[in-house]
């Protein structure tokens, strides 16, 4: 099976024969690319698989994943192809690595949000974890995708409080969606804009830590 996207991967200094690893995916926002969040979760590697994902859509100065018809409203067709291709690619990093099929974890930032919660529905109780920084759930998703079972994900939502490009009362309803859903939910809000601060960085890092990676 070819690689379906253009990635990097951290993996540990020693692999065992016969383990399987969790697997962490991060998903870029737009213009950036796929080195722009190996900073947030470097050290992780010793225990998981890190794969960053880069966007197949040239958004110079990087590239994307989907493009946008409207303020908080995703090309439905390109967004749609997009999970598409992200769930094709976990299948093939999960057929090639040695990769706990049930223990698969996002963090995205922006887009990169937006899409990790969406694939956390579409997966369900595959993911036990998702970081989604200053992102939202387009109201298609919540409408038309088949929502899956989610009781089992620990989900850590974050956004400024001063975002300019998308708004933080945003993230208050992917708070409540989740906390609908059953998931277990932690929300964090910064007097920052659309950004990860250092103190955004460090409530990451500690939630990492909860979740065993």
């Amino acid at each position: 099976m070819d690689t379906p996207m253009i990635y990097e991967m951290r993996k540990p200094s020693t692999i065992k024969e016969g383990k399987t690893y969790p697997a962490l995916y991060l998903i870029h926002g737009m213009g950036s690319n796929e080195q722009d969040l190996l900073g947030l979760v470097q050290g992780l590697e010793e225990s998981c698989y890190i794969f960053s994902v880069r966007g197949p859509i040239s958004q110079p100065p990087g590239y994307a994943f989907f493009t946008i018809e409207g303020f908080g409203n995703p090309n439905r067709e390109v967004f749609d192809q997009a999970i598409t291709q992200l769930t094709q690619f976990i299948d093939y990093t999960c057929e090639r690595y040695p990769i706990d099929k049930d223990k698969l974890h996002f963090t995205g930032f922006s887009q990169g949000a937006i899409l990790s919660m969406t694939l956390g529905v579409v997966l369900g109780n595959r993911v036990k974890g998702i970081a989604a920084l200053s992102g939202y759930i387009p109201e298609f998703v919540k409408h038309d995708y088949d929502i899956k079972d989610v009781r089992n994900l620990s989900i850590f939502i974050s956004h400024g409080e001063m975002d300019q490009v998308l708004p933080f009362k945003w993230a208050s309803e992917n708070e409540k969606f989740f906390k609908e859903q059953g998931a277990n939910v932690i929300f964090k809000q910064y007097a920052s804009g659309h950004t990860v601060s250092q103190e955004n960085y460090n409530d990451l890092r500690e939630w990492f830590g909860m979740i065993g990676l």
